[in-house]
């Protein structure tokens, strides 16, 4: 069984499961995993492309590229633990190999097992991550990766310069890097898109005390997505982490995956839940290659089934990908950014052009306004003060009348 790993470390990325492999033959694992993929609603997805033409990079331990499900459909990259790419190469790891496996496993004969996108290649990147103990550790106060590179940065950048159109990183550590950041953006720049698990300590003492977890990374880069764990209930996994990083969810308990050798194990952990996401992510590029990520991060999340009460919460995200409606509304999306190219003659698609312009100069209706509207102004001042000057006029009695009334006085008075 894929045990869940617990990591509390800055210093170094580490996996977010373990892999031990179990008894399983290949006609029983197709029927175990059938709950994942019902889960998913994938079968539908499969109606329209199985993921042809698209190359996932999956940033993991080492992968056996010669078991049944993944033969001929693994392009070894170098090894980014190291500065000198290529110098060496890691063993055939049993987490990287179930990882491949969720994507890209193509089944054997009638059995087998299948991952979301069964026809999508496979660009391993090895990064081994470092092993930790079981149990709850305290972070680091001092940020330990930032003093130096960034493995996980180099893998995003040769990818992307690769060909990948899907990176999936189901690894992590505490505390961002900027160099990690930058690749990032590279690229999400160059349409690449970026599925990430968000870690696996929901269930942490932690967590317990302060109802939200540490933050994992490169989940917690704005632009990927990441992805946490449910059941087959489509509850939220008790060792899921919970915070704000959390977009979506897929199963991540009990999941079938092949191990090193052909051999079959179960799965649990958010590292699973990522890599089957990044493969419905893979349908999604096959069938429409330039959706840019934030249309493939906003088709996963808008038809998520198993969606909260409130709509999101930082448990499962908007909910669990349904690969089948998220496929379909990538395309409503595209259709609805479409340019439409103009028609002959026109200038802004279709419709009729608008008229011309009307020449520049004296408006006649304009000018008429004007000089009504000032000739009246002038004959209501005009008359104003024709007004006034009549009233003043009244007001003052004239100077003869005045002398009369004096000299009548003095005439007809006493002696």
């Amino acid at each position: 069984m894929l045990r869940r790993r617990r990591f509390w470390t800055a210093g170094a990325l580490t996996a977010l499961c373990l892999a031990a492999a179990g008894p399983v033959g290949a006609a029983d694992v197709r029927q175990d995993q059938r709950w994942v993929l019902e889960k998913l609603n994938v079968e539908q997805a499969w109606r329209v492309t199985r993921g042809s033409g698209v190359t996932v990079a999956l940033v993991d331990g080492g992968v056996d590229d010669h078991v049944a499900e993944l033969r001929g459909r693994i392009v070894l990259g170098p090894d980014m633990s190291s500065v000198e790419l290529g110098r060496s190469r890691p063993e055939p790891g049993r987490h990287g190999t179930a990882m491949a496996s969720l994507i890209a496993g193509a089944g054997k004969g009638s059995g087998g097992l299948l991952g979301t996108a069964p026809e999508a290649r496979i660009l391993s990147l090895p990064l081994v991550p470092a092993e930790v103990p079981e149990g709850d550790f305290i972070p680091p106060e001092e940020d330990l990766r930032a003093r130096g590179d960034s493995p996980l940065a180099r893998a995003i950048r040769y990818a992307a310069a690769h060909g990948a159109k899907v990176i999936s990183m189901s690894l992590g550590a505490y505390r961002p890097h900027r160099a990690e950041r930058e690749a990032v953006s590279y690229a999400l720049s160059r349409g690449v898109v970026l599925v990430a698990a968000v870690g696996n300590d929901g269930d942490s003492e932690y967590a317990r005390e302060h109802a939200t977890s540490f933050w994992n990374f490169p989940a917690g880069y704005s632009g990927v997505i990441g992805v946490g764990a449910v059941d087959s209930a489509g509850a939220p996994a008790t060792f899921s982490s919970d915070n704000l990083s959390v977009l979506v969810s897929a199963p991540g308990m009990g999941v079938p995956v092949v191990a090193p050798g052909g051999e079959y194990g179960s799965s649990d952990g958010t590292s699973s839940a990522a890599a089957l996401v990044a493969g419905v992510v893979a349908l999604i590029k096959a069938k429409y290659p330039d959706i840019p990520p934030h249309m493939v991060a906003q088709a996963l999340a808008s038809t998520a089934t198993s969606a909260p009460i409130a709509g999101y919460d930082d448990h499962i995200g908007f909910g669990v990908v349904d690969a089948g409606a998220a496929l379909a509304k990538a395309g409503e999306l595209t259709r609805g950014a479409a340019r439409v190219p103009p028609a002959d003659g026109g200038h802004f698609g279709r419709g009729p052009l608008p008229p011309e312009p009307a020449r520049p100069g004296p408006d006649p209706f304009r000018l008429w306004l004007y000089g009504t509207g000032l000739t009246l102004g002038l004959l209501v001042f005009a008359g104003a003060v024709v007004v006034l000057t009549r009233r003043s006029e009244q007001a003052v009695p004239p100077a003869a009348d005045t002398a009369a009334g004096t000299a009548g006085h003095h005439r007809y008075g006493p002696d």
